[in-house]
């Protein structure tokens, strides 16, 4: 990676991601409107209106569905942006072109042909009192524009959080997406599942297509969604009424599914993630795809199974390591860890798993850990990168043992020795050394995730480099 080629501001990348990241979170709660980003696509003239949209909400699963919903596009030889959030380790990820992440000299061209925009919108928002743009609203202004640069056909955008206020919701969306809602950003999106149902339904434009997963809450929920949806008269597509997984089993990698659409059924089709849950992010992402693709009825099934057989989506159970064998996973909420739970489950037979978490503070921290709590024979509990909302260690220990007993709770303040922690255990409990059913879980946070995975990829721990024969034992 560099950050070496300056602006014309004389600005390094590096210099530029402060910039942008230094402006208020998207979460800041003075700004639950869309006056910033309005005036913004004002000012560049309406961009958006160049490229059909996929626009993806959800407690869950809105990252894999959007990743599954661009490749089919793309494999189909449409031309694509990607939109998602946060980002793991590159601020660059965010926003894709055609599957591969715009370049640093690319990000800073865009935010070099937005920022005096950018300024403007500030200054109009001083001038009535308002906040500044977030640098939520500038990347996703940035995001916009260099997609109608590109130019686009589809763009398939992940709502950053909620749905009605959220930035990318001056997009007017070709298919809605809601996947599963449940309980998180309470402190923003209000404290009950009805309340956080009403913010993702804003999604739902006049005349689109909204594609609805399964609700965990489907009696509070649906109702919601429904009545948004008939408002705007949109084509309503239920995961398991208009639409449907009929079937689906594990496989090497992943599993096989046959998803039924409302212009076919797609046999057995491969899909290169873990658990029952991506079967269904699959089926959103088919149902959307198909109402941006310019084909009358069903797509061709082997052009489907090759893109969904080949996506990748980092942090989310995602193998970063095989001796011993290391597992991260980015979700940071109950539904979350259901879903990896019962993936695990279902897809590894660990006699010995040992966990590595980092959550933040605001999260439902021991509902997390119990739901967790069969699965892993130890924890190790730490910290990560973000200091301003990370639970301390300490706190973090507390909840643990009183969720795990103080016997299978160990804490190290680091995140790379709660690593180093977790392997020792686990090779001294293979004795034959054999690794099979035993490994590592990081897991509680995307900001652990994307520690670990720079941690593990590019920086690894000297201990962990080695071969198990050499690493020293706990």
């Amino acid at each position: 990676m560099s950050f070496e080629h300056p602006n014309r501001y004389g600005e390094s990348m590096r210099d530029v991601v402060r910039d942008i990241m230094s402006r208020p979170p998207e979460h800041n709660t003075t700004n639950l409107d869309l006056d910033r980003m309005t005036m913004m696509l004002d000012l560049l003239g309406h961009p958006e209106d160049s490229f059909r949209v996929i626009h993806i909400t959800g407690t869950n699963g809105k990252g894999s569905t959007a990743r599954m919903a661009e490749a089919i596009c793309r494999a189909y030889g449409l031309r694509t942006g990607l939109y998602t959030s946060p980002h793991l380790e590159r601020i660059n990820e965010r926003i894709a072109i055609d599957g591969e992440p715009v370049s640093d000299d690319d990000f800073i061209d865009v935010w070099d042909q937005i920022r005096d925009l950018v300024g403007l919108v500030d200054a109009r928002m001083a001038e009535l009192g308002k906040p500044p743009m977030s640098f939520f609203e500038v990347l996703t202004s940035m995001a916009i524009w260099r997609f109608a640069d590109a130019p686009v056909d589809v763009a398939v955008v992940e709502v950053g959080m909620g749905g009605r206020w959220d930035a990318t919701n001056v997009l007017d969306a070709d298919a809605a997406i809601i996947g599963p809602v449940d309980m998180d950003h309470m402190q923003w999106l209000g404290d009950t599942v009805e309340q956080i149902a009403t913010e993702k339904s804003g999604i739902i434009k006049p005349g689109c297509t909204a594609i609805i997963g399964p609700q965990p809450h489907e009696e509070k929920v649906m109702p919601i969604l429904m009545d948004a949806a008939r408002k705007a008269h949109a084509t309503v597509l239920r995961d398991g009424e208009e639409i449907e997984v009929v079937s689906r089993m594990p496989a090497v990698g992943g599993q096989v599914a046959t998803l039924r659409t409302t212009n076919g059924v797609y046999e057995e089709t491969p899909i290169d993630k873990f658990g029952s849950h991506q079967a269904h992010n699959a089926l959103a992402a088919l149902a959307a795809a198909e109402t941006v693709i310019p084909v009358a009825g069903q797509l061709d099934a082997d052009i489907v199974s090759q893109a969904l057989s080949t996506v990748t989506v980092p942090g989310r159970i995602e193998r970063v390591r095989t001796s011993p064998l290391i597992i991260i996973d980015g979700g940071h909420n109950v539904n979350a860890a259901e879903s990896l739970r019962a993936a695990l489950e279902e897809n590894f037979a660990f006699t010995q798993l040992v966990g590595v978490v980092a959550m933040m503070r605001d999260k439902q921290v021991e509902e997390y850990l119990g739901v967790l709590e069969p699965l892993l024979s130890q924890v190790v509990v730490t910290e990560n990168s973000w200091r301003d909302r990370v639970m301390p260690a300490d706190e973090l220990e507390r909840i643990a043992v009183g969720v795990f007993g103080r016997d299978r709770v160990l804490r190290e303040d680091a995140l790379p020795d709660a690593i180093q922690r977790a392997v020792d255990l686990v090779d001294a409990g293979d004795e034959l050394g054999v690794g099979y059913g035993r490994g590592v879980l990081v897991c509680g946070s995307f900001v652990t995730a994307g520690d670990a995975r720079t941690l593990l990829r590019e920086t690894p721990d000297p201990d962990l480099a080695k071969p198990k024969s050499e690493r020293a034992k706990a």
